[in-house]
């Protein structure tokens, strides 16, 4: 593949990313010509809480964590992302360190765009900043959610509610990304084993079903367990 087909095909998956998917043709080309791309394999740090923030990573393929952990190295999990995300933005624009860490789930390929060629295209395209703007609140009302439900729900409240959080409507069915249970156990802040009991009492009431790692939701979830 030509440097000019790779610039195309990353202009054109720009296209797909909600964030990037307002702006004209001719700029997402240019997001493309002035990015780089980042390799990153299987469990590697990409960022870490408080580091300076320079650029925004946009993810082309693999899988990744965003988490937070304390001085002993317990870890909780804020999402699992998948192609499509983008990290960073906070930070970038508040002029402040990353909040979060990064790791690698499997091999990872990232476009980076550095924090002058995103402020110059903020400056160009009014709607990417409403855009970013709903963006950041939403993320706030999910951070803001999620609080409350560790602190006011037992496990499987917890477990529940993260699975409805991450469900996306495919085909008339609820479907999350690919997830393990030791992934959902560090989001909901419990062992992988109370998640494997709590999923294989769901899966015999029918409740939910997995495909390639992905948790169909196939009905409602009942209220407690």
């Amino acid at each position: 593949m030509t440097l000019h087909d790779a610039q195309t095909d990353t202009a054109a998956f720009l296209a797909g990313v909600p964030l990037f998917s307002g702006l004209s043709p001719e700029d997402r080309e240019v997001i493309a010509t002035t990015a780089s791309r980042k390799h990153y394999r299987r469990h590697t740090v990409v960022m870490e809480k408080g580091d300076e923030s320079s650029s925004l990573y946009v993810l082309l393929n693999g899988k990744v964590k965003v988490y937070i952990c304390d001085r002993e190295g317990k870890e909780l999990v804020l999402n699992v992302l998948e192609p499509g995300a983008h990290l960073g933005e906070l930070a970038l624009l508040g002029g402040t360190g990353r909040t979060a860490s990064v790791m690698t789930q499997e091999d990872s390929e990232f476009l980076v765009i550095s924090k002058q060629d995103f402020v110059n295209c903020l400056a160009k395209n009014p709607q990417l900043n409403l855009d970013l703007i709903c963006h950041l609140v939403e993320q706030i009302q999910t951070l803001t959610e999620r609080v409350g439900t560790l602190v006011l729900c037992d496990v499987y409240g917890r477990l529940s509610s993260t699975l409805k959080e991450l469900a996306r409507e495919e085909d008339g069915r609820l479907i999350t990304g690919r997830l393990t249970q030791q992934d959902l156990a560090q989001m909901v802040g419990s062992s992988r084993e109370m998640v494997s009991r709590i999923f294989t009492e769901l899966k015999k009431g029918g409740y939910i079903s997995i495909e390639n790692k992905r948790i169909i939701i196939n009905k409602r979830l009942p209220a407690r367990w």
